[in-house]
């Protein structure tokens, strides 16, 4: 989206026929302007991630499926004191590559990419000594790229399958901070809890990439305007028309089914929101999920981790969410299962929510022995669940199985929260707890249009937060110290 014009008729959401916007940051339609992305580099070329729908070139928003970490990952670029480089985590295929790859071609001069796990022969370079600018040479020669500092982005994939070259990376901070480097990789939470690793502690930046929220989803579909709704609403907690909020909650059942895997998200717009095939593609990332327990675990461990990731289903469709051991595998334990569950926590495959009192900071007073299990894609759990498509696409039967409350810990995970729950004597239970501007705010998820929750009125009475949050199919509102949020903007807390 370089140059030129881009022109909204009739159909512009301020009634201007005249309005239009260009990449050099001219418009007159400031609703349509508001909450645009803007990056500039220093070659003072302007990235604009446009508020509008129906003019951008088809299928725009899925070719590029733009990340709003894009944001975090311009602000590391310009960090002018302290630098140091940046591993990017996550869990498999949600789209740690091609973000990468989209973010060097858009803001740095040129990119070098090695993918450690297909391009052995470059382990060899750190062999030995592993003094940055010796690396720096042979990445020139094997690429035939010359690399500049701070103007060539260095993309390291894959990276836990080269120790040393995730050692390198402290000498890099502390030798030669100029070179911009990023390294992405599945399992770092499992390589740094190895002992064979020597993980440099300090010496890097940590960011999360998630799957798509729901605001990406929106995006990807081209609802700009749909996003301009929810976000104005969420500011005045005034209710939305009527029109507009089933039209959001449409989306967001679509969600729920679809799920932010960037490939599944990618095949459902390109093939005109068709849900054919859409399980079959889940299913692949799962037996890729599979694969990699198997790959990076002995044959004993690795049965244990599927038999713990297999129940997550289960345990999410009890009354009780708490995760029990003893529906992996009759007669299961913590001293037989807790390992494999960590493994898959540290991939980034699952979510835990520990249960934590109502004080601060909820971290420390966390209960390690009591949590629940989340999975990281909502759409892998409509997959897990068996449940057909004309089933989930039923607004009474869409919610089977903890959809919705998996639904909000995806949400404030990838917000950058920290999750736990409340519980009060097994008499009431707060589906999550988290630190919002130094208070612990209380959140009921509701998966429908019933709102009532004796087990919010137990917590509120008796300790007093200055307001809750309860999350449901309904409108927007505030009232009696209750904010109600529709399930369609959890990306806003």
């Amino acid at each position: 989206m370089s140059g030129g014009i881009i022109w909204c008729g009739s159909g512009c959401c301020c009634g201007s026929f005249a309005c239009f916007f260009q990449t050099t940051i001219t418009y007159s339609c400031e609703k349509i302007a508001k909450n645009i992305f803007i990056g500039t580099n220093k070659y003072q070329n302007t990235y604009l991630l446009a508020r509008i729908v129906d003019e951008l070139p088809k299928n725009y928003y899925n070719e590029s499926m733009k990340r709003k970490i894009i944001q975090r990952l311009l602000k590391w670029k310009h960090e002018k004191t302290n630098r140091m480089p940046l591993l990017l985590y996550g869990a498999r295929q949600v789209g740690k590559t091609y973000t990468l790859k989209e973010f060097g071609n858009e803001y740095y001069r040129n990119s070098v990419y090695v993918n450690f796990e297909r391009m052995a022969e470059v382990h060899d370079f750190f062999v030995g000594n592993i003094d940055p600018q010796k690396i720096i040479r042979l990445l020139e020669s094997k690429t035939k790229t010359k690399i500049i500092p701070e103007d060539t982005l260095i993309i390291f994939d894959e990276i836990q399958s080269c120790e040393r070259a995730l050692t390198s990376l402290k000498y890099f901070a502390e030798e030669n901070p100029d070179y911009h480097i990023i390294a992405a990789g599945s399992l770092l939470g499992v390589a740094i809890n190895r002992k064979q690793y020597s993980f440099p502690v300090g010496k890097v930046y940590m960011e999360t990439l998630y799957p798509l929220d729901f605001e990406e989803f929106l995006m990807a579909n081209g609802e700009l305007i749909l996003i301009d709704m929810i976000n104005e609403h969420f500011k005045s907690f005034k209710q939305i028309s009527e029109v507009w909020h089933n039209k959001a909650m449409e989306l967001y059942r679509l969600y729920t089914l679809v799920g932010g895997m960037p490939a599944v998200v990618k095949h459902f717009i390109d093939n005109e929101k068709s849900l054919f095939e859409i399980q079959e593609l889940q299913g692949l990332i799962i037996n890729a999920y599979v694969n990699d327990m198997s790959k990076y675990a002995s044959a004993s461990d690795a049965i244990k981790i599927m038999a713990s990731y297999e129940s997550i289903p289960a345990q999410l469709a009890k009354d009780n969410k708490k995760f029990q051991y003893k529906v992996v595998k009759k007669g299961g334990s913590a001293s037989l299962f807790g390992d494999s569950l960590e493994w898959l926590i540290s991939s980034g495959v699952v979510l835990r929510c520990p249960k934590t009192q109502a004080l601060m900071p909820p971290s420390v007073y966390a209960d390690p022995s009591s949590f629940k299990i989340y999975m990281s894609d909502v759409g892998l759990l409509s997959y897990r669940n068996n449940i057909s498509i004309d089933n989930l696409l039923s607004e009474e039967r869409l919610f089977t199985g903890g959809l919705a409350e998996n639904y909000v810990a995806c949400h404030l995970k990838s917000n950058g929260y920290k999750i736990f729950y409340w519980e009060s004597e097994n008499m009431a239970e707060i589906d999550f707890l988290i630190q919002k501007d130094g208070k612990i705010i209380p959140i009921e998820t509701k998966a429908n249009l019933h709102t009532k929750s004796k087990s919010l009125n137990v917590y509120r009475e008796k300790h007093k937060p200055e307001y809750s949050i309860r999350i449901s199919a309904k409108n927007f509102g505030f009232a009696n110290e209750i904010k109600s949020i529709p399930l369609y903007a959890v990306y806003l807390i």
